[in-house]
């Protein structure tokens, strides 16, 4: 056969490609959040961290997927305890994941394995970047707050495929304290720099031992790595979890998410870590501004965003609770072009979010706030940023538009 008989099946491929990535497109627009779990070397926890999350995103309400793209070392369905493969779907012949709970849908190569999960999986790059691309158009996933991506140690095909088909993918990456596993976390930064996707933070995990006998903090790892790559990186630390022998237990039988609902150190830490990620990835609401004459909230531009400012005296009023007005100040393109003076209702919980919503405010700039109103306000579509300091509404909305803005610590933490 001449070249020209070849040619054909070329165009086919390029075709079915084609159409492959349009279905991508099209089943990542329904997903609000897509969030890369990675780390520069195994070992340090990043599966049992994705899986907390999603666990933890799903019990707060949310709608969320956990999508496992360990091809080699699967261990998400272990985790949570999860049997069984795909089950067949009648929407336009797609397999639908395993429901884990009412608003948590799960897949993982494991699940397709059949009944032997032992079997090593030998696939070359090609194969690899295939499945994954799969296990986006191919899969009915539901319409999703968020996609938890858990994906292997390093900076190889896998990560790199998810970086390129999703775009928009945000990272967290997971590391110990110590320095070895510090020097491969650096690759993985500097790998999502490179392929430019935006990191949320860094999770410190296994960080100190609190004795069981004297409670007194044992650092089995160093100390501090954690925060110290944070800093030197200008990145978020979104928390240090201590080791706790519990996870291990949970995790070998499959019942990982019942630690969350325990009170000790690392699932208040872990509640600290979600909220930072809520707080980061809330999208804003659709952009909107008051019609004057008929009281309603209309929708404007894109480039439109509206500020709410609790004040007291003309400056930022340090508890957004016990304010005496709020500010609303509206912005396009980056500039302030109107501000506007409201009365909240009475302080009760709940109400304040609820009623900036209906005003339309997209960011909320407090100095202290609880962690209970910053969720109320993140369900609320608003995004918080807590910290600030004592200035006028005007200078501080400038401020954060110029990037510019410097937050300290949370003045509330009820």
């Amino acid at each position: 056969m001449g070249q020209k008989d070849h040619f054909p099946m070329h165009k086919e491929q390029k075709d079915k490609h084609s159409m492959q990535d349009q279905e991508i497109k099209e089943r990542l627009a329904h997903i609000k959040n897509k969030i890369l779990v990675m780390s520069g070397k195994g070992g340090v926890g990043k599966s049992s961290i994705a899986a907390y999350l999603a666990v933890s995103l799903a019990n707060k309400g949310y709608k969320v997927g956990l999508m496992d793209v360990d091809l080699h070392g699967p261990s998400i369905p272990r985790l949570l305890g999860l049997r069984g493969g795909l089950l067949p779907s009648a929407r336009e012949g797609k397999a639908v994941p395993v429901q884990f709970l009412p608003n948590l849908e799960v897949i993982s190569i494991e699940s397709l394995m059949g009944e032997n999960k032992d079997l090593a999986t030998i696939w070359r790059g090609p194969i690899k970047i295939g499945v994954i691309r799969q296990f986006i158009s191919d899969i009915d996933w539901s319409d999703l707050d968020y996609l938890i991506i858990d994906s292997p140690p390093g900076t190889g095909d896998e990560p790199l495929t998810v970086a390129q088909t999703i775009p928009d993918a945000k990272a967290v990456v997971v590391t110990t304290p110590q320095e070895i596993s510090l020097a491969d976390v650096r690759k993985s930064i500097n790998f999502c720099r490179l392929v430019k996707m935006e990191i949320l933070g860094l999770v410190e995990n296994m960080s100190g031992l609190d004795c069981p006998h004297c409670g007194k903090r044992i650092d089995l790892f160093k100390s501090r790595g954690g925060q110290i790559t944070a800093e030197r990186e200008n990145l978020t630390l979104l928390g240090s979890l201590p080791i706790e022998p519990e996870v291990v237990q949970r995790g070998d039988l499959g019942r990982l998410d019942e630690l969350l609902e325990k009170d000790n150190p690392f699932s208040r830490e872990f509640e600290k870590i979600v909220q930072t990620i809520i707080q980061k990835t809330a999208k804003e609401a659709a952009p909107m501004k008051k019609d004057q004459k008929e009281g309603k909230v209309q929708k404007t531009s894109v480039q439109s965003v509206l500020f709410a400012v609790p004040t007291a005296e003309g400056k930022l009023c340090s508890h957004f609770g016990h304010c005496d007005q709020f500010a609303l100040i509206e912005t396009e393109e980056g500039k302030i072009k109107a501000k506007t003076m409201h009365t909240p209702p009475p302080h009760e919980p709940g109400v304040l979010p609820k009623w900036l919503h209906e005003m339309g405010a997209h960011i909320i700039i407090a100095g202290g706030m609880g962690s209970r109103a910053q969720q109320l306000f993140v369900e609320n579509g608003i995004k918080v940023v807590t910290g600030a300091p004592m200035d006028t509404p005007e200078s501080l909305v400038r401020q954060y538009l110029t990037d510019s803005l410097v937050t300290g610590g949370n003045v509330c933490d009820h």
